[in-house]
């Protein structure tokens, strides 16, 4: 009889050990308000060049609004207002660099590549200084897109690669389902594009950065730091109890410009039309 209480005994307490462990597992920790950051395309918003100002096609030249597939950034800072020197706002991200080919340069095998709208960023709030910002400056530095193109009087679609960062250390990278071997670094406009089963590469001269704030605040050359602005700001309090979603509303606005040999309006490379410019062409900060 003994033996039997002391197993009973044993038994509840089993019992309650396992109950006490359930309750445990159970319990759902309280997850920090985040900032997450996505990243838009949008061909409706105005043109812009670099200073920010609306820009048409200049004569002679004929651009398209890409259809985007991925992108990537480097660096997104917060400035409170416009006078904020680059880097004396509050950055919030900054992508890997390498010098293994030399000289400085974005590690492209690392940088995060996102499709529209996919979270590139989430950090908690209480990370960022808390505060008004008025403006968001973002270093582009991937684009992957289609554009149309016109080869023997047949119009066809091909995959751009574009890199847009100050300096890019490529491994390879897949344009669309094949892939180009680099091991090298590239500097601003370096591309390569694939359609028909070939790849072509290349660099751009030139590539649009738009930055409102380029007489109070400027940025350097070859950089591809695009500056927006908050509509109504972004303000930060520190005692956030919800997310807050910012959305990065990139302009795709006739963003692929080539100088045209036949004013037609089509791309035709075969007729020595050249690439002139494939940066985006202004960023429209959201707050969700």
């Amino acid at each position: 009889m003994k033996a039997t209480h002391i197993f009973l005994g044993l038994i509840g307490i089993l019992l309650l050990s396992c109950s006490s462990d359930d309750d445990a597992t159970t319990t759902i920790p309280e997850t920090e308000p985040q900032l997450i950051v996505k990243f838009k395309f949008d061909n409706t918003q105005v043109r812009l060049n670099n200073f920010g100002l609306p820009e048409t096609i200049p004569a002679g030249n004929a651009a398209q609004s890409p259809n985007f597939n991925t992108m990537s950034a480097h660096y997104i800072e917060l400035a409170p207002t416009a006078f904020t020197a680059l880097g004396a706002g509050e950055i919030i991200y900054k992508g890997d660099e390498t010098t293994v080919s030399g000289s400085n340069a974005v590690d492209f095998q690392s940088a995060k590549i996102v499709t529209e709208n996919e979270v590139f960023l989430s950090i908690p709030l209480s990370s960022i200084q808390a505060g008004t910002y008025e403006w968001t400056r973002i270093s582009l530095t991937y684009q992957n897109y289609d554009i149309d193109f016109l080869y023997q009087g047949n119009d066809y679609t091909g995959t751009l690669a574009s890199f847009v960062g100050f300096n890019n250390y490529i491994t390879s990278h897949q344009v669309n389902t094949q892939t180009v071997v680099v091991n090298d670094n590239k500097l601003q406009g370096y591309w390569a594009f694939e359609t028909l089963g070939t790849i072509s590469e290349g660099n751009a001269p030139a590539t649009t950065v738009p930055n409102p704030l380029s007489a109070t605040s400027p940025v350097p050359a070859g950089s591809c730091v695009v500056t927006g602005e908050f509509s109504d700001g972004l303000t930060i309090t520190g005692n956030e109890t919800e997310n807050v979603v910012v959305t990065m509303s990139l302009t795709t606005n006739n963003s692929f410009e080539w100088t045209e040999a036949t004013t037609d309006g089509k791309f035709e490379p075969d007729a020595g039309e050249q690439v002139v410019d494939m940066g985006f062409r202004g960023l429209v900060p959201i707050v969700e």
